[in-house]
Formats: structure tokens, C-alpha cells, sequence
């Protein structure tokens, strides 16, 4: 069994929920490591996402841990055994693994869902933007670290700009639509971008003013995406220490619902777009 270095998230989201079956089933680590005849070192790495699982013993748990949701069961047998090498493994070794999490994330996406405070969300972004906030937010980067991430932030549009885009609905506050992280001529071009990706049938763009009463927000910026069953689904959120994921169940709610609020206290597309028009006309 061959054991990897540095497991992807997607890799680990797959190991935690065989734990999580083998813990509703109420069988130990080493009961479960019985079943597929593997010492529980062993296990422990499947379920960590050090080690891959077959088809044929992802099945086999399933069955032992009595999971009846076959739509679920498929979903992680696509997930162990999907192989196909993404856009994103140009930037492995050049770019930190996280951004390369992230590209994946959204490649295998159901739906996505933003929520943005001081800061227009990455699928959005222009060149110019995206790369005056990565050159702030690190000064000590070279100019080729830079466009690295530039770049890679651009290929990740693909997922609402390509061929076959996933339904996006972002609630952007003001705030991120007045601050001039590239100079007006920039920001002018950065809303004529937002404006022109929200006449999209799969886009929804939302704006929290500032003349809004009683919004304490989201406390920062939220993603949530959708996987190929709710189960499945991801939470991103910015930590001190760097991206948290965040999928149990009692998180996903929780921020579904939280999305809701910041959603229902909004503005309509259709105002929404009359008020970035209103900012576009102020630079």
C-alpha cells in the first residue's frame, strides 16, 4: 500500500468520511482495518488520506458500516478512483499546495457560493486587480511569484467562464467595491467586469450597501461549494494559520444558513447592478 507524502484535501476529504461511516457504524479503527485485512497503521493512512482505496474495499467498508446512500458511495468511489490530472498540476512544486486545493475544489464543484467583504472574490477578479492585491498583500515577492499566482487565479475562472460553468451566487459588500486596490482606472475596469459576468443566466451578483441597518455580516469572507451530494459539500474560509475546510455537518449548516441571512439582507441583482453602475460613475 503505497503511502503518499502529501495527501490533497480532496484526498483527505475522502478519508475523513470513511471515518466518519466507520464511526456511525460503531466499529473501532482496528474493526475496520479487520475488514479490508490491514493492520490499523494502515487504516489510519486511508482515512487520513496517506493511502488510496480500491473500488472494490471502498465498497466493501460501505457495506460493513451498513451505509445505505448509494448516491453517496458513488460519489466517493469517483473521488478514489478519478485519476484524470487537472489544469492545476502545472503549479505542483511551484505554487503552495493550497492554491492547487483550491482549483480542484471548484474543477469538481456542484454549485459555488461567495460571500466577500473587503475584497472582490477571486472568480471575478481582473489581472490588474488580482495582481496589485497579491504584490500588497506579499511585497517581498518577486515579480515572477507574482504572476504565478496571477495566472493561476486567472485559469481558475474556468469553472464560471468555460465551456460548461457551475451556478455562482456571490453577495459582495460595498466596501469591496469602493476600495481602489489598483488605482481608479483599474477599479473602473475591475466593476465593468462584475457587471458584465452578472448578465450571465448562471451568475448572481449581490450587493450589501452600506446604507444597510442591523448587518453584522458574515465575520469574513465565506465559500461555500457545492459536492456531487450535499454531504459532500465544503466550507473555505480564510485562518490565522492559513485555508480551513470545513465539512461536518454541523458546519455545513451552519454556514448554509448564514449564506441565507447575508443573502436575504441584500439587494435584488437587478438593484445591485444599478448601484455598481452608481460607483463605476463616481471614479
Amino acid at each position: 500500500m503505497t503511502t503518499r507524502r502529501e495527501p490533497t484535501a480532496r484526498q483527505k476529504r475522502l478519508g475523513s468520511e470513511l471515518r466518519r461511516m466507520r464511526e456511525a457504524a460503531g466499529l473501532s479503527a482496528r474493526e475496520g482495518a479487520a475488514l479490508l485485512g490491514v493492520n490499523s497503521v494502515q487504516m489510519s493512512h486511508i482515512e487520513s488520506g496517506l493511502s488510496g482505496v480500491s473500488e472494490e474495499r471502498l465498497r466493501r467498508l460501505a457495506a460493513n458500516y451498513v451505509c445505505s446512500d448509494a448516491q453517496l458511495i458513488d460519489a466517493l468511489v469517483t473521488m478514489a478512483t478519478d485519476r484524470t490530472p487537472g489544469w492545476w498540476e502545472e503549479y505542483r512544486g511551484v505554487l503552495p499546495a493550497a492554491y492547487l486545493d483550491l482549483a480542484e475544489l471548484d474543477h469538481h464543484a456542484r454549485f459555488r457560493h461567495d460571500v466577500a467583504v473587503m475584497h472582490v472574490p477571486g472568480l471575478f477578479q481582473t489581472e490588474d486587480y488580482a495582481r496589485a492585491l497579491f504584490a500588497y498583500m506579499n511585497p517581498e515577492f518577486p515579480d515572477r511569484e507574482v504572476e504565478l499566482r496571477v495566472g493561476h487565479r486567472m485559469k481558475r475562472k474556468i469553472v464560471i467562464e468555460g465551456p460548461d460553468p457551475i451556478p455562482y451566487e456571490t453577495v459582495i459588500h460595498e466596501a469591496a467595491l469602493r476600495i481602489k486596490v489598483a488605482g481608479c482606472t483599474a477599479t473602473r475596469a475591475q466593476l465593468a467586469r462584475i457587471l458584465e459576468m452578472s448578465e450571465a443566466d448562471h451568475v448572481a451578483v449581490r450587493v450589501i450597501p452600506f446604507a444597510l441597518d442591523d448587518f453584522a455580516g458574515a465575520g469574513s469572507a465565506l465559500v461555500h461549494v457545492g459536492g456531487p451530494v450535499p454531504r459532500l459539500d465544503t466550507v473555505v474560509r480564510d485562518a490565522p494559520h492559513g485555508t480551513a475546510y470545513l465539512d461536518s455537518e454541523a458546519q455545513l449548516e451552519h454556514f448554509r444558513t448564514l449564506f441565507l441571512r447575508v443573502k436575504e439582507a441584500s439587494l435584488p441583482p437587478e438593484q445591485s447592478r444599478d448601484l455598481i453602475h452608481q460607483l463605476a460613475k463616481e471614479l
